[in-house]
């Protein structure tokens, strides 16, 4: 039986493991870590569930649709659109077809004007249509470029583009590829963003578990030092002693591959900072299970009401909110949460804010990989390294969870096929 390692076990490397064994491959990964995951962990702490920043799962990802069991998930469902927020006001801003009851208020919605609605309708049809893989190969330009290209005014971009999509990509300037807003804009269209009862950790948890049942050894708190390739095999440096695989997938953070297979990948990063808050339940948002923009400025440039979305996320008789800053501000944590403090009680002027507590500050400074037009060109193959070696992470397709997922299936099948 042929014998593989896999390097990482973030989602890319679960499922490269999970796949590779039901190849009849004999695998065994090793993650530095104590727990699996990667970016993509969940932690528990006096009945709160706290995700590394805010996370969502798109259903319509393809990747996740084949890779994960979504009812044993037990997602929890956000309405469509999101609430736009600025001093004083706030109005909803929905899908009429998927959020009928949002209808009246979306079509009075002065935010965004009645041609921009009906541009973001045609929009939606059209990419609904279009084949996943066609828009992530097509041609692109910045996504500033691309809405104004289209007819939408620099109204929609500032008072909903930038914060909405700036949320997706962590670039309030809209100066990612447009080839991530469209293949975003069609999993939107095509499905609804949600998490797990349990936090956006199940999904490693999930995958572990599958990867475990179909054979794989799965080794925690296994720190790799080197991969190098010998003869027809690889060799890993791990805790100081040297086991021989036949071959051997990295999937590795970008900067941790770079180093161990000397293929570059990309460095630059787009980080965030999500803080958690508990609100008394009297204190209510009118946000129902949407998010909340911020229209006026990016701090924060969301607020999410968590615990509204998956009541599971916070214990009873209170709410769980996360807001969430873009970039890798440096400011002390109780800076942030004062601006939080002052955005909400600028969008609620009725409502005091008095109760509500910073529980927990998650920092995450490579979130994802910037994203400009003409990255795809960039990015390293599957088969990139030396010898019987392969790269899997979302840096070999698009920054997302989608990315991470496809990019585990084609290492392993890469590699099944060479040892064929």
């Amino acid at each position: 039986m042929a014998r593989a390692a896999v390097v990482g076990a973030g989602l890319a490397g679960l499922v490269a493991a999970r796949h590779l064994a039901e190849a009849g491959i004999d695998v065994e990964l090793f993650e530095e870590n104590p727990e699996v995951g990667g970016r993509v962990r969940s932690v528990r702490e006096d009945g709160f569930t706290f995700d590394r920043g805010f996370q969502v799962l798109f259903t319509a990802y393809p990747a996740a649709r084949r890779e994960l069991d979504y009812g044993a998930l037990s997602l929890r469902r956000f309405t469509p659109g999101a609430v736009v927020a600025r001093l004083g006001e706030r109005s909803v801003l929905s899908d009429p077809v998927r959020d009928p009851g949002a209808l009246t208020e979306t079509l009075f919605n002065r935010e965004i004007s009645l041609a921009d609605k009906l541009r973001t309708f045609a929009l939606q049809r059209e990419l609904r249509r279009k084949d996943g893989e066609a828009i992530l190969n097509g041609d692109d330009a910045d996504i500033e470029t691309y809405l104004a290209d289209r007819g939408f005014s620099r109204r929609y971009v500032e008072n909903f583009a930038a914060p909405f999509f700036g949320g997706i990509t962590l670039d309030r300037s809209l100066s990612a590829s447009s080839v991530v807003f469209e293949y975003a804009f069609k999993m939107l269209a095509s499905g609804e963003i949600a998490v797990p009862a349990d936090g956006m950790g199940a999904i490693a948890g999930q995958l572990a578990d599958r990867a475990r049942d179909a054979g794989a050894t799965i080794h925690t708190g296994a720190r790799v030092e080197a991969v190098t390739p010998d003869g027809d095999g690889a060799a890993l440096s791990v805790g100081g002693e040297t086991e021989s695989f036949d071959a051997c997938v990295v999937a590795t953070d970008p900067r941790t591959a770079e180093d161990l297979t000397g293929v570059e990948t990309p460095g630059e990063p787009r980080g965030c900072v999500t803080q958690y808050f508990s609100l008394p339940e009297h204190v209510d948002l009118d946000a129902g299970k949407r998010i909340v923009l911020n229209a006026g400025d990016a701090r924060p440039n969301e607020v999410v009401p968590l615990s509204t979305v998956a009541p599971e996320y916070a214990p009873d008789g209170v709410q769980l909110l996360s807001a969430t800053f873009l970039g890798d501000p440096d400011e002390p944590e109780v800076a942030l949460a004062a601006a939080v403090r002052e955005a909400l009680e600028s969008w609620y002027p009725a409502r005091r804010f008095d109760d509500l507590e910073l529980l927990r500050t998650e920092r995450v400074p490579f979130s994802q990989f910037a994203q400009p037009p003409g990255f795809r060109r960039t990015l390293p193959a599957a088969d990139a390294p030396d010898g019987p070696v392969y790269l899997a992470g979302d840096y070999t397709r698009w920054s997302s969870i989608d990315g991470a997922l496809e990019s585990g299936k084609r290492a392993a099948d890469a590699l099944s096929g060479d040892l064929e």
